[in-house]
């Protein structure tokens, strides 16, 4: 998508359509002032359309209203929602070259930012494996400044917030298209290898750790997973450094679950919805984005991603219920449940990244179902062992409008994995799964200040939503490139 600003009049825009905000209980949109009487044509809801034909003394081919909800409740977060709704509403019917009017909106590089990233959102679709020639995308979307400059200092900020769109935007599409592919198209190797060439491209630095390598560094927890696969391990680290980093500064270590496919292993799963275990690396796609947007940005901390990747399959020599493996930090782990095997993963990763120096860690992980139980689909939820580092992600969480929620983490909880033949087990009973499952994560995080993102209802959309097609969402690659953005 060809992507620009213009800070003409927006009569003078050309295009096929030009999407205008309009407010509930405003009436000054020139372009809707016939329509909003007492009949409610165009009443200003959330992401309500009307799409006008021809409308007198305007460039553009079609005006769409869109709905912009309650003034004082719009922010960037409901912008890239309107945008997205629009764009998809749009190319719905063909319509190929798209602007946006902001005049109504409050113009901050924030906004424009926002804008583009709903764009590109918006457009993306989970097709790339149809064949048919009915595919439909936008070719070009125009954001139009109200004024000289937009009530921005100069053009470099214009220029910096339509970038930051940009690159956040393809960022977390190129997130969304690895976990759209299927388990056969993306094994641990391939999403290395998809890791490798991103990193050449955008100038990070690489690093695959093959088996071999994970044994002599004793990642028995990591490897246990993945021997009843044929496909073999790979755990990728990507490596962002500052061209300037002062001494004692923080080092984030970004840590993503990495289950190319998961079939439960011997605890296997039931058949219904199987096929969608392809997004079990969610957590990993969304630290490889993140760390692709990074690499562009360049935050003043180094950042370095970790994504163990695996294949969780009941093959003839996989891990069975009751055996008991020995991760990297030496703990020793009785595998009760085979299909908790996110947790061992990320057990060996946290355990590397700190002794890769990292001060602070967020792992992602599509990590329980029981989070799904206690959130829904709307809210991830967010464990951790420090409050300041608990901080910063809701900050980061809120202005980037993913909703995040802090669970507890209480060390009470640490009796429901006790077992009388290792030193903890990765499963513990049926109540409070969600926390049992961050506990034991707790366990390899030590006294590093830590965050868990359980993201299992918020990764996926079982079904369209008016901004983003069906199918992964990305989430919560926005979050990890503010909060290192921010530091």
């Amino acid at each position: 998508m060809q992507i620009t600003l213009v800070t003409t009049p927006i009569e003078q825009t050309p295009a096929d359509a030009l999407i205008v905000p309009v407010f509930e209980g405003r009436k000054e949109s020139r372009f809707s002032a016939g329509l909003l009487s007492e009949s409610g044509e165009v009443a200003g809801k959330p992401l309500e359309h009307t799409l006008l034909h021809h409308v007198p003394g305007v460039n553009a081919v079609r005006i769409l209203l869109a709905g912009a909800g309650k003034p004082d409740r719009f922010d960037p977060s409901e912008l890239r929602k309107l945008t997205g709704a629009a764009v998809r509403f749009l190319k719905s019917k063909s319509i190929k070259n798209v602007a946006l009017a902001l005049e109504n909106v409050q113009f901050t590089s924030e906004f424009v930012s926002a804008a583009v990233e709903g764009a590109l959102l918006g457009d993306f679709e989970p097709d790339r494996h149809k064949t048919g020639n009915d595919k439909k995308s936008v070719d070009s979307f125009t954001v139009v400044a109200p004024g000289p400059l937009g009530g921005l200092t100069s053009p470099a900020g214009l220029d910096a917030a339509l970038a930051r769109g940009r690159i956040i935007g393809e960022s977390t599409n190129f997130a969304r298209d690895m976990i759209n592919e299927p388990g056969n198209l993306l094994t641990p190797l391939k999403m290395a290898e998809a890791a490798r060439a991103m990193a050449a491209e955008q100038g990070l630095e690489y690093e695959i750790l093959d088996r071999e390598a994970m044994e002599k560094l004793g990642m028995g927890s990591l490897l246990g997973v993945s021997i009843g696969s044929a496909e073999p391990p790979a755990f990728i680290v990507l490596r962002y450094r500052p061209a300037a980093t002062a001494s004692g500064s923080a080092h984030l270590g970004l840590v993503g679950k990495g289950v190319t496919f998961d079939t439960g292993g011997i605890s296997i799963k039931p058949a219904d919805s199987m096929e969608k275990m392809k997004y079990d690396m969610a957590g990993g796609a969304a630290m490889i984005g993140a760390m692709r947007a990074l690499a562009q940005l360049k935050p003043s901390i180094p950042v370095t991603a970790f994504v163990p990747c695996v294949e969780n399959m009941p093959g003839s020599r996989a891990q069975r219920p009751g055996d008991i493996v020995t991760a990297m930090s030496g703990k020793t782990i009785e595998v009760i449940n085979t299909d908790a095997e996110g947790r061992l993963i990320l057990a060996d990763a946290l355990t590397y990244a700190r002794h890769q120096g990292c001060t602070h860690l967020v792992d992602a992980a599509t990590l329980t179902g029981a989070i799904v139980v206690a959130l829904g689909h709307l809210h991830v939820g967010l464990f951790t062992n420090d409050d300041g580092l608990r901080d910063r992600v809701l900050a980061a969480s809120k202005a980037e409008g993913e909703r995040m929620w802090h669970m507890p983490l209480d060390e009470d909880y640490r009796e429901y994995l006790k077992t009388a033949f290792a030193d903890i087990a990765n499963v513990g009973g049926r109540w409070g799964g969600a926390v049992t499952a961050a506990i034991f994560l707790k366990e390899f995080a030590e006294d590093t200040p830590w965050v868990h993102l359980d993201i299992a209802g918020t990764a996926w959309l079982d079904d369209a939503k008016p901004y983003l097609a069906k199918g992964p969402t990305g989430l919560p690659v926005r979050t990890l490139v503010r909060l290192a953005m921010d530091w």
